[in-house]
Formats: C-alpha cells, structure tokens, sequence
C-alpha cells in the first residue's frame, strides 16, 4: 500500500450522516478509515437530545469542541464541554448524549470490525 498523502479535511466539505434518534438527532462524519489509514480512524459527529446505547469494539478518544456532550458508563456520568477530553477503553459499554454537542473522535483499530468478524 502506498504511503497515503496529508490531508486536509474543511468542515465546509464533510457529509454528516445520520446517526441515531429520535428523540433528539445524532449525525457522524467519518473522515479517517482504512482506506486512509492502517491504524486509525477519526471523524467528526453531532449529539442532539439523543441517547445512544453501545459497546465500543476499540480504544475510543472523544474531544468536546461544542456544545454539552455525556457519556453514560453505568452510573458514571463524564460531561465534556469544548476542549474536554474522554478516553474510553475497548469493550465498554457506554450510552452517548449531548444537548448541542459536536466532538471529534478518534479510534484504534480502525479494522476493528474485522478483528471482531463484523465486516
């Protein structure tokens, strides 16, 4: 595989799908995957008044950049504002939320599909 080139990815470009609700609206952005990347994913989604149950099957690294964004961890609560930083180990189970958050995020593997016989 050929060394991929940098990129640069304008907001202003990024198609936002949907992602979860109602209630309330989630969208993603996935920017990173493995056709860019052997390691990595990353993007970029939205969290509205919605409440979104999952297992991460990955590390996860999530940075506030608007909004109230919660993560749901059993009875743990961890709110994220702009500039707030949540790790999440595979394997945890966790409930995303947010009033009017955007994050970035970022995981490794990125083939985590294939490695869990997902893909």
């Amino acid at each position: 595989m050929a060394k991929p080139a940098t990129k640069l990815f304008k907001r202003s470009d990024m198609a936002f799908a949907d992602y979860g609700g109602p209630p309330g609206k989630a969208t993603i952005a996935r920017l990173i995957g493995p056709d860019l990347s052997t390691t990595m994913g990353a993007g970029i989604a939205t969290f509205d008044g919605c409440s979104l149950e999952w297992t991460v099957l990955y590390d996860e690294l999530i940075v506030g950049i608007a909004g109230l964004f919660r993560l749901r961890v059993g009875d743990e609560v961890f709110e994220a504002g702009p500039g707030d930083v949540i790790w999440i180990p595979e394997g945890t189970a966790l409930k995303y939320e947010g009033d009017g958050a955007t994050v970035f995020y970022a995981l490794h593997p990125v083939q985590w599909k294939q490695k869990h016989g997902l893909d």
